[in-house]
């Protein structure tokens, strides 16, 4: 289960370095072998190998009616490997879309995280507290 976020920086060619307390366990449950998509809420999704080939599977067989929807998570995925110093580089297709320029935070998401430009990810949040708790969450209590 990954929770928590990571404030992270990409480097020039565009690689990012996964935190170490995310890194060992990656190596363990998938050899560093991670997928990456869009998110249309202007994220991107990493996954471990996996994971991914589970939701892979599970959208390749959404009807034609949500062919748009198959390629925007299908048609952008990027299958990439871990180096050995625990990097994993974001294609160029896939920073653009999701606006990554240099400071991105990782969020953990149990089975997989989001990568998100930091002043984007602030920017959402904010949106979301201003329009209020959804019904969904009128019972969540702590």
């Amino acid at each position: 289960m990954y929770q928590g976020a990571s404030n992270l920086s990409l480097d020039v060619k565009g690689r990012m370095s996964i935190p170490s307390k995310y890194r060992d366990s990656l190596l363990l449950i998938c050899d560093g072998r991670v997928t990456l998509t869009k998110h249309p809420h202007g994220c991107l999704l990493l996954f471990p190998r996996q994971e991914w080939e589970n939701h892979r599977d599970q959208i390749s067989n959404w009807p034609m009616s949500a062919r748009a929807w198959q390629r925007i998570f299908l048609g952008s995925a990027s299958d990439v490997d871990m180096d050995k110093s625990g990097r994993i580089l974001i294609s160029p297709e896939l920073r653009t879309a999701a606006t990554l320029k240099k400071d991105v935070m990782l969020l953990g998401m149990n089975s997989h995280f989001e990568v998100w430009d930091s002043l984007k990810l602030e920017e959402s949040e904010t949106k979301a507290i201003s329009e209020g708790m959804p019904e969904v969450l009128s019972n969540l209590s702590f």
